[in-house]
């Protein structure tokens, strides 16, 4: 029997997958808000996208995703459900992570960019008309969250 097969970076350096609290955020009445990715973002700028952000050592899930949730749209988590984990391998640029998904529930008038850096434009959607292009990561990350919905 043969073990799993490991992609390393150019530079050879190994990898550990990171833990990742990807959430949807709605407004409660069919919506979901997305982000466009600036120039500064970590990959895939001008893409649209839910927000995420690592797992902190000594957090909870739910405290994590509260905390990004005010970093990156300044508006506090109403409610929080988790709706699913992916196991993400990309190969462009190498990287690996456990994405635990999340719907979150947050008031429309309190949504800004909280970190302009990252984002230029928040935007909210019906998920049958989604704006373009989307993150690479957005269909499968909305699938979950829409079987969860029922």
């Amino acid at each position: 029997m043969t073990g799993p097969t490991t992609t390393r970076p150019a530079d050879g350096a190994p990898r550990v997958p990171s833990v990742s609290c990807v959430f949807v955020c709605h407004d409660g009445g069919g919506r979901v808000l997305l982000a466009r990715r600036g120039a500064g973002a970590r990959d895939e700028p001008g893409s649209w996208d839910t927000g995420a952000g690592a797992l902190e050592y000594g957090e909870t899930f739910e405290s994590a995703v509260a905390r990004e949730v005010r970093e990156e749209y300044t508006a506090e988590a109403l409610a929080i459900h988790t709706v699913g984990v992916r196991n993400i391998l990309r190969e462009d640029p190498v990287s690996h992570w456990v994405a635990v998904v999340f719907a979150v529930e947050v008031d429309p008038a309190r949504v800004a960019i909280g970190e302009p850096h990252k984002f230029d434009e928040l935007g909210w959607f019906t998920p049958e008309a989604l704006p373009s292009p989307q993150h690479s990561q957005l269909a499968a990350t909305l699938e979950l969250y829409l079987s969860a919905r029922g």
